[in-house]
């Protein structure tokens, strides 16, 4: 009897997406630095959480993040270490 949890689950993101993805980052790490933050340890908070209290709503920050699922973050962060570190 085969369980639900023996199979592996694919997700892929369309490239579109990582496009948005990437520029919804660098405008929130743009305005967390502007206002004197630790863009990472804000990101993290977030990533963990889920609570959109740790980005700031300064240049509409915290507005474009919650339109990013953070499933597509998280992929897209993934990606790019581990692309760097086989470079």
């Amino acid at each position: 009897m085969s369980n639900i949890h023996d199979n592996t689950m694919s997700f892929k993101l369309k490239k579109e997406g990582e496009e948005k993805v990437r520029e919804v980052l660098t405008m929130v790490n743009s305005a967390l630095e502007a206002k004197g933050y630790n863009s990472i340890n804000q990101l993290v908070g977030y990533m963990i959480s889920g609570d959109p209290a740790y980005i700031t709503s300064h240049n509409d920050a915290r507005s474009l993040i919650c339109k990013v699922d953070r499933d597509e973050i998280l992929e897209i962060l993934l990606k790019c270490y581990l692309e760097q570190e086989k470079a």
